[in-house]
């Protein structure tokens, strides 16, 4: 008995001393977005200025003044907490991955480290590469398709499907909470669709999925891309289609560097003498399948 309790509690020690670790790990990381945070507040207005270019663009080439209003009182603080926790966290990033990276690189195998590592290094650029492409892409072509809905009154224009103008004036005069949360969407929207061709290169690596299942797939892929680009983008076609032809252009790239980890396996496999040199992954896979121990019968109802 007293050997029973003395073994747990030795299995016990190992899972506190983790969890104190993680426990470090989070707080480093909350400290460290918080500071990122305060620096970003303390410059929110000219990161703000920064994330309106777009829209300003657009209304330069329409020769409407840039101007966005707060319709309450408190919004301009709110404004200034978003753009500071945006900015924060991609400030903050980095070193928040570093501190995953320092509690989970302890428990790999040197080779386990040198597989991981490369994709810990490719999702944060990704997701700048998406976040960049939809604040200088999309956005852009976004803002023109809604901004062409105005009409000026005095210039006889209308509203498509409206009738002809009779001097009417319904023109934007945004509102800067509202225009930084349609941005933030779309910078979030496509860097997380970004991360796509890494999600599936890791698990192809762990061998969670294959070049030939993807493929099988692809169909059921293009309807969730659809789907998916419907619920991240504002109901406009043109924004729609970028996103769907982005994420499908990504997922055909993820098909082929699954292939490319899957052919490197193989070269491995071989040189250990695990497959010969007219087999390939998914021969051992089926190997694997048709080895398995079959049901006893005698154990079924």
């Amino acid at each position: 008995m007293t050997y029973e309790a003395d073994e747990l509690e030795d299995s016990s020690a190992p899972l506190i001393e983790h969890l104190r670790e993680l426990r470090s790990r989070l707080i480093h990381s909350v400290v460290g977005f918080i500071i990122g945070m305060v620096i970003c507040f303390t410059v929110a207005t000219p990161i703000f200025n920064f994330l309106t270019a777009p829209l300003c663009e657009v209304l330069s080439s329409r020769g409407q003044d840039c101007d966005l209003i707060f319709i309450s009182p408190q919004e301009g603080f709110f404004v200034a907490v978003k753009v500071s926790l945006l900015g924060g966290l991609m400030l903050s990033f980095p070193y928040i991955a570093l501190q995953m990276w320092r509690f989970v690189a302890p428990g790999l195998y040197r080779s386990e480290k040198g597989a991981f590592l490369p994709f810990l290094v490719a999702s944060p650029f990704m997701f700048f590469l998406g976040a960049a492409f939809a604040f200088y892409v999309v956005t852009p072509l976004a803002y023109d398709f809604f901004l062409g809905f105005q009409q000026f009154g005095n210039e006889g224009e209308a509203v498509p499907g409206a009738g002809v103008g009779d001097g009417l004036s319904v023109v934007f005069q945004g509102s800067a909470q509202e225009y930084l949360n349609l941005t933030v969407k779309f910078i979030v929207a496509f860097g997380l669709c970004f991360q796509l061709p890494v999600l599936l290169t890791l698990m192809g690596k762990a061998g969670l999925v294959t070049a030939p299942g993807l493929r099988s797939v692809r169909k059921y892929a293009v309807v969730g891309i659809l789907v998916l680009a419907a619920l991240v983008t504002p109901p406009d076609v043109i924004t729609q289609i970028i996103l769907f032809v982005v994420v499908y252009g990504l997922y055909e790239v993820s098909i082929q560097l699954v292939q490319r980890v899957e052919k490197k396996r193989e070269e491995e496999l071989r040189e250990a003498g695990v497959l010969g040199p007219d087999e390939g992954l998914h021969d051992l896979y089926e190997e694997e399948v048709e080895t398995e121990e079959p049901d006893d019968e005698s154990k079924r109802p």
